[in-house]
């Protein structure tokens, strides 16, 4: 089956944690109309829905065991079959690995399908650590601050809906020098993989989230207007 480019746009986002992959990908689908996948949401709601694949995430979450590659491909294919994913679509999440990659062109492979570009945002570890260990987050509504760059009127008070904001337990200095770590062994041979497959595109993620938007717009097509 020859591989198909048209019908639809068909995008990865990759990045560190804290480069702004989330506000991207919101202003990206917003654009375009494109469809936004994200690994962390899609299992959350595989589990939520309780069927056999929810069911087998679940249980290795409970564990807390990370789940593995072919558990996340089979999710990951599985929504990808819904009717709203044949217009394309923006991966945000996956693939994380190698072997991901390889399942993410199988599951595309059986539609005669291809990605077109795989978008990298690149932000300085520095500044990444800045942006996270400043973040603040509203337990109630998910509303996201920062000391320094979106601070709330009242310090500690969410400005939407008066919720406490609290920094995730994730957000500490030690926990994302170990994120950071993980996601280079991780992503190191990703990136490499789709450099020579000509896919690539680093964008600079410095900067205000439109700034940053015009860099990726001036080098994926149909993102302007």
């Amino acid at each position: 089956m020859e591989a198909d480019r048209g019908g639809g746009t068909r995008l990865v986002l990759l990045g560190a944690p804290g480069v702004g992959k989330g506000t991207q990908a919101a202003e990206i689908t917003r654009r375009i109309g494109l469809l936004h996948i994200s690994t962390g949401d899609l299992l959350r709601a595989a589990i939520r829905e309780g069927a056999p694949l929810g069911r087998q995430v679940a249980a290795i979450v409970e564990r807390g065991e990370l789940v593995p590659d072919a558990l996340v491909g089979a999710v990951m294919e599985e929504r990808l079959s819904r009717p709203d994913a044949a217009d394309g679509f923006l991966l945000d999440g996956f693939p994380r690995t190698v072997a991901q990659a390889d399942l993410l062109d199988g599951i595309l492979a059986k539609r005669g399908q291809v990605l077109d570009r795989v978008i990298r945002i690149e932000v300085a570890e520095a500044e990444i650590l800045d942006r996270l260990t400043g973040r603040r987050s509203c337990g109630q509504c998910g509303a996201v601050f920062h000391v320094r760059y979106n601070r709330p009127a009242v310090e500690g008070i969410c400005d939407r809906c008066g919720g406490p904001l609290r920094q995730r337990s994730d957000d500490t200095g030690r926990v994302i020098a170990e994120r950071l770590r993980a996601y280079r062994g991780q992503t190191a041979p990703l990136i490499l993989r789709y450099q020579k497959a000509g896919l690539l595109l680093t964008v600079d993620g410095r900067g205000r989230p439109a700034e940053v938007f015009d860099r990726i717009a001036e080098v994926v097509p149909g993102l302007r207007g």
